[in-house]
């Protein structure tokens, strides 16, 4: 297919060589299947804020850090360059993640190149060599559901251990690929350590995996893996070989209501953002 404009600039650079097909269009990317030389990969290009259904949320870009007092101030007052800049830091989340993850160990695809507002990376594949599917396009065996699970939070931990939320973690972002789950689109991701709010993700991310797997294994739906984890983290605890057991003993102190009414607001938006991901098509 012709190159969209998007993607012109990696074919003149030599960074690409076709492109062969759209492969799906997210609520805040279109990705494509490309040639390069010999190999098959994806570009992922990000669609500019007005165009996408994702907002970038205060939670999310909590205690990242710009470059200086003059882009700051940009992005306070929302001028022309604050949004540029704040489109900047957006976008340079999901690549720095990327390879800080991939560093780690964790299963996500392999980045190899960032040029204007496109992410060049390995194109996941099924035992076929197409496409992998997104876990929500799959149904699974309890004992299927139970390995894909196990599997899952093991990726969660690594990637706590180094330092990293993925913040939007479900079936929908996460691809079965030939040889298990590989964990995808990480833009939201936040710093463990320097987001307040990390731990609610966390548990979040981890609820998500929950209840999904648990509809094929209803035993996983009385599991508490998420509060395990962040106990043994916020101790100085978890490591990536730390054996888990899926039980937590939960504060019984004062409820917090601030944060329930947060938990509860999270949950509407979730959800919102799940009937928008059900309605986008995958090509």
């Amino acid at each position: 297919m012709k190159a969209p404009p998007r993607l012109q600039s990696l074919v003149d650079e030599g960074l690409i060589d076709t492109v062969v097909r759209q492969l799906m269009s997210g609520k805040e990317a279109m990705v494509y299947v490309v040639r390069c030389g010999d190999e098959t990969r994806c570009a992922k290009v990000y669609k500019e804020a007005d165009k996408r259904s994702f907002r970038q949320a205060v939670d999310y870009t909590e205690n990242r850090r710009v470059r200086n007092s003059r882009e700051t101030r940009a992005m306070a007052k929302g001028t022309r360059f604050g949004r540029q800049v704040t489109e900047a830091i957006w976008q340079s989340a999901e690549v720095d993640a990327l390879y800080r993850l991939a560093a780690a160990g964790v299963r996500v695809p392999v980045p190899y190149n960032f040029l204007e507002g496109v992410l060049l990376m390995e194109l996941v594949t099924d035992a076929n060599g197409d496409a992998a599917p997104r876990l929500n396009d799959v149904a699974f065996t309890p004992e299927e559901a139970v390995r894909h699970h196990a599997s899952l939070l093991k990726e969660v931990v690594r990637m706590l251990c180094a330092g990293v939320v993925h913040g939007d973690l479900s079936e929908f972002n996460v691809l079965l690929a030939s040889d298990g789950p590989v964990v995808i689109d990480l833009p939201q991701a936040v710093d463990a350590a320097g987001n307040n709010h990390a731990k609610r993700m966390l548990l979040r991310d981890v609820e998500n995996l929950r209840n999904f797997f648990g509809q094929f294994a209803p035993e996983l739906l009385r599991t508490h893996y998420g509060d395990e984890i962040w106990h043994l983290y916020e101790r100085g605890l978890l490591r990536v070989e730390s054996a888990l057991t899926g039980t937590h003993a939960r504060d019984t102190g004062p409820v917090d209501l601030g944060n329930v009414l947060r938990e509860v607001d999270d949950a509407r938006e979730e959800e919102a953002a799940r009937r928008v991901r059900m309605q986008l098509p995958r090509l």
